[in-house]
């Protein structure tokens, strides 16, 4: 069913089929019965498996059980279950109590036993970084098995969704098989954080969400024209003169590392976006000289343009602020932008020009792929690799051959899934947005329409399809802030997360719709207040707290 196996029995409660359709995203491979069992919230434990490569001290799964029991059971006290008659299973792994109440057995479980494979919990989550996981849950075990501790993560968010509550307030969970893994290693979302700044509350609640659906990069599109909001500590004048208030909308040193860290406890690598040479009017202020001087006839109007690409100092600037750049952000990836050069400056300006000659360029696209493949040598010295926009590529720039070329453009120079056809017919990595702009919003449910996007749909060979490594949700913020960030990006963005993470074969909108509207009242439960896709209500609504 909807591309993996649902075994369940006709006589299943109501309850039970609830609880069934409460996943998201969908899991590769389900196999679950109305077999269940009790948890009781004062004595439920996740533990380490004895023979667990990690064991207590592992930060990310201490953290992480720490946060999911809050999630589950809050963080107050449960009234202790009565326990005359129960005896000790057999089982110690698994933890089952056995109870006789008058003809009913009941089965409880108390622990979630966690093992993970292989060492490391200091690390940083990669592009590389496995995430499968197998969870079993019946009469000898209750465990969770992942060959790291990013792939326990995922395992433990599956493992809360699938805890249901009875009207009388009871906890519960099935007998159920998973088998588990991202069809995609890169699912992501895009915050602007430069059209309006949003606070550091915001984005770490974003990251919550995020792990919710089982994303895993967070693109930070840091600074853009409007504003610069990113405190660098090697030219500070930047956020002085180019933030929107230089004391209250930046964000410092210590928020970015907060970010960062908030971040890699949840699986979610950072991938930091500083776009040049266009989206760059916020950071002349700080550094007089780098943007272009525009004119008009022979005299400069007093207005700037893009980067001026034609001076040393412009590559001198770009050397030590990426170097910067690259020790602040630990991920290997940055994301280097160059999209929506206009040159109608670079085309007014008389040094500009003589450069032009001087170089034989007699197309302003050859300027361009100038300035972008030296920032890309310069970018490479540092061990960095990067992601660009797709017209770095339409433009022809000399690039690496491990680029990733982020296709945005719906429909020029050509179709979406054209572009993806081209960038990896040309061997390169690709990723898609251009169909998932969740800052675009119409009336009704315009999820579905994410919902049915079908990545690899173009015309290519198996190993150039191989080159998608994924894709990525965008907020883009001119009329998005704080105030209305949360009911836009969610549950919508969850239709996104699913098609990235689960099989392409779970494609039945009645039952990503029954799923994805459960999804958003545990979303609602959890204090995320996610807007309703369509007529309906929730157990628990939405509470300001």
């Amino acid at each position: 069913m909807a591309g993996a196996r649902l075994w369940v029995s006709s006589l299943l409660a109501v309850a039970f089929a609830g609880w069934t359709t409460a996943l998201w995203p969908w899991p590769q491979d389900i196999q679950t019965s109305p077999r269940s069992y009790t948890l009781f919230p004062n004595n439920f434990q996740f533990r380490y498996h004895a023979s667990s490569a990690v064991q207590p001290g592992c930060d990310v799964l201490d953290e992480a059980f720490q946060r999911y029991r809050r999630l589950l059971f809050g963080s107050g006290s449960w009234p202790r279950p009565h326990r005359s008659g129960e005896s000790l299973s057999p089982y110690p792994a698994c933890l089952i109590y056995c109870v006789l109440t008058g003809k009913r057995r009941v089965l409880k479980k108390n622990a979630l036993v966690v093992s993970v494979v292989a060492e490391g919990c200091n690390e940083f989550p990669t592009l590389e970084s496995m995430e499968n996981y197998t969870l079993t849950i019946n009469d000898d075990q209750c465990l969770l098995v992942s060959e790291n501790v990013w792939g326990a993560l995922r395992g433990l968010e599956t493992f809360s969704q699938l805890i249901w509550q009875s009207a009388e307030g009871t906890f519960f969970i099935n007998k159920t098989e998973i088998m588990d893994f991202p069809r995609f290693p890169h699912r992501g979302l895009l915050l602007d954080t430069s059209r309006h700044y949003l606070p550091l509350s915001s984005i770490l609640e974003t990251l919550d969400v995020m792990a919710y659906n089982k994303f895993n990069v967070f693109h930070w599109h840091l600074v853009d024209d409007p504003s610069f909001p990113y405190e660098s500590y090697t030219f500070p004048e930047l956020t002085r003169k180019g933030s929107y208030n230089p004391v209250t909308h930046i964000y410092t040193a210590h928020d970015v590392k907060e970010v960062i860290e908030y971040a890699r406890l949840r699986g979610i690598r950072v991938l930091a976006e500083f776009d040049t040479p266009g989206h760059t009017l916020s950071w002349g202020p700080g550094i007089p000289g780098l943007l272009t001087p525009c004119y008009s006839g022979s005299q400069p109007t007093g207005t700037f343009g893009p980067v001026n690409p034609s001076l040393n100092s412009t590559y001198e600037f770009m050397s030590v602020f990426f170097l910067e750049i690259s020790s602040v952000f630990p991920d290997f990836y940055l994301h280097l932008g160059g999209d929506e050069v206009d040159f109608t400056c670079w085309k007014s300006n008389p040094e500009i020009q003589d450069f032009m000659k001087e170089k034989g360029f007699d197309d302003f696209k050859q300027l361009e792929s100038f300035y972008i493949q030296t920032l890309l040598d310069i970018v490479s010295a540092y061990d960095k690799g990067y992601v660009v926009w797709q017209e770095v590529f339409d433009n022809k720039v000399k690039v690496r051959p491990d680029t990733i070329v982020h296709v945005w453009r719906e429909q020029k120079p050509v179709k979406y899934l054209k572009e993806m056809e081209l960038v990896t017919k040309a061997g390169f990595r690709a990723l898609l947005s251009a169909p998932w702009y969740l800052n675009r919003i119409s009336y009704g449910p315009d999820w579905k329409d994410m919902y049915k996007v079908e990545p690899l749909n173009f015309e290519g060979s198996p190993r150039e399809k191989s080159l998608v490594i994924g894709g990525e949700a965008c907020m883009w913020g001119e009329y998005v802030d704080s105030t209305n960030l949360v009911p836009r990006l969610w549950p919508r963005g969850g239709a996104i997360a699913e098609r990235l993470w689960s099989s392409n074969t779970t494609t039945n909108l009645d039952f990503a719709y029954e799923r994805l509207s459960r999804f958003r009242c545990e979303l609602l439960r959890r204090g995320v207040q996610a807007e309703p896709i369509n007529v309906g209500y929730c157990e628990q609504e939405f509470e300001e707290t």
